[in-house]
């Protein structure tokens, strides 16, 4: 099992991170400094896995259409989803950032969960990133100890980053 480690300034500095705008959504109006906060909340949930080396990762801020395109090609699910992630293998050669992957963020369906669970669409972007950015360090939750590691972690990241803890909800207040 991974566990996550505090980022200090020299993990910060190994981590590249590439942002993309795709299709035909409208981020800068939608969600005012998306890519400042994608940036921000990729570096910091790289820094906390603990995987040394340098790493460049790609943020795609994108559509429900591009969204639904990867899904149903990559995943055969025909529907939007709000986050994808595409890791790579390794492989490089000597000397080269590691390529972690793609992160793929489909605005509509963004908004439309922000607006939901009452939450301002920028903190929810910081979420989504978060929670794609640890995939593609191998974090996952198909099983509940894994599941609950991942989740640790991303309330610690999002913590760090000012953002409330997205589970809190579904933990019983008394314990």
């Amino acid at each position: 099992m991974m566990s996550a480690k505090a980022p200090n300034d020299s993990q910060y500095a190994a981590v590249s991170v590439v942002l993309c705008m795709e299709g035909s959504a409208d981020w800068s109006d939608a969600v005012p400094g998306a890519q400042a906060a994608a940036r921000e909340a990729a570096i910091a949930a790289w820094s906390a896995t603990g995987l040394g080396g340098a790493v460049e990762l790609s943020v795609v801020l994108g559509d429900d259409a591009l969204s639904q395109h990867l899904n149903r090609r990559f995943r055969g699910c025909d529907s939007p989803t709000n986050v994808l992630s595409f890791a790579m293998g390794d492989g490089l050669e000597i000397g080269a950032p590691r390529l972690a992957g793609d992160v793929v963020i489909a605005l509509e369906t963004l908004l439309r969960e922000a607006d939901l669970q009452g939450k301002s669409p920028t903190e929810h972007l910081g979420h989504l990133i978060v929670h794609g950015v640890l995939h593609l360090a191998g974090f996952d939750h198909g099983d509940s100890p894994a599941a609950d590691e991942m989740e640790r972690i991303e309330i610690c990241v999002l913590a760090s980053l000012g953002i409330d803890d997205p589970y809190f909800d579904r933990r019983d207040v008394a314990e």
